[in-house]
């Protein structure tokens, strides 16, 4: 059975493409967000280091997405919505050092993301870029058609 990233003509692929393309713009998004939020404006120079920040988000991030997406459907040690949400890191980093304080949190996110400390957590693929939404769907879906195809305990033809 193939990876899960060349079933469905590489939706895998499609996917980690999409996202490297998407963190730049989703970093520098977020950190202005909050950097308006917080001070009334954006100052140019923080908005410069969430490029940078942005750019290594898609390198690593989209780098580890690529991994798991290569990888055969039975060794996938997460799913690719984990990975995309480490790219929060990169934002907070940035607004850390700029002195921006950490937001107050409802228990039930300060639970299962402790390390976003400005509420930036993507809970969707769209949360980064709608263009992500049908990716991650289909490739949902092309995964789950994988394990199935391999996992599917085989039934007997009729009169056996």
């Amino acid at each position: 059975m193939a990876p899960v990233g060349e079933v469905d003509d590489g939706i895998g692929e499609r996917l980690a493409d999409a996202v490297e393309a998407a963190l730049p713009g989703w970093v520098e998004r977020s950190v202005r967000l909050r950097l308006i939020e917080w001070a009334g404006s954006a100052d140019p120079e923080v908005l410069r280091r969430a490029g940078e920040a942005g750019a290594r988000a898609a390198s690593e991030v989209g780098g580890e997405l690529r991994r798991l997406v290569g990888a055969d459907v039975d060794q996938q040690w997460t799913n690719p919505l984990s990975i995309l949400r480490r790219a929060v890191r990169y934002a907070t980093v940035v607004l850390h050092d700029a002195g921006v304080p950490p937001i107050v949190r409802e228990a039930f996110d300060e639970h299962h993301f402790p390390d976003d400390d400005y509420g930036l957590v993507p809970l969707a693929f769209a949360d980064i870029d709608p263009a992500l939404h049908d990716l991650g769907l289909a490739w949902g879906a092309a995964k789950a058609m994988a394990h199935l195809h391999r996992h599917r305990p085989s039934t007997p033809g009729p009169g056996a």
